[in-house]
């Protein structure tokens, strides 16, 4: 698995968010506590944004000159799954190198200690993690036969 490399064709801010080349979703644990599901998404989005920033667009003025900062210009779509579907789904995008994949295993969010998440996360086997949501990035077609008939989050 590598991050996928964004070319200039890529970068597409003139396009709709269904016309570009890459796409973006989250899928999360529908069964989680609203406060959870928010809380994996918004550290998937950090580390995304981390691993590919050029995927947030330019910064803009509105009309009074303040200044707003640079949104992803992909878009995001936020889907919801049972756990089942969400480990599965990241089991099948690990197979292919043109994706970013960001989880959060379980541990990530009982641990309050980073050091003790890695800790714990190195002691478990793949098969016996569990996760709250995982993201991925990258060819439309492939993100879509991935997620394909999974709902937007409610």
């Amino acid at each position: 698995m590598s991050t996928p490399h964004l070319s200039d064709q890529d970068v597409r801010t003139d396009l709709s968010t269904r016309q570009t080349r890459l796409k973006w979703v989250i899928v999360v644990d529908e069964g989680l506590p609203a406060g959870r599901v928010v809380n994996a998404a918004a550290c998937m989005a950090a580390a995304v944004g981390k691993a590919l920033p050029d995927l947030l667009g330019r910064a803009g003025e509105d009309a009074d000159g303040v200044r707003h900062p640079g949104l992803p210009w992909t878009g995001c779509s936020v889907l919801a799954a049972d756990a089942a579907t969400v480990r599965a789904v990241r089991a099948k995008a690990a197979g292919y190198d043109e994706l970013l994949i960001v989880d959060m295993p379980e541990p990530a969010q009982t641990a309050r200690v980073y050091d003790a998440y890695l800790a714990e996360l190195a002691g478990t086997a793949a098969g016996d993690l569990a996760y709250c949501a995982v993201s991925l990035v990258g060819p439309r077609n492939r993100i879509n036969r991935l997620v394909g008939g999974l709902g937007l989050l409610r």
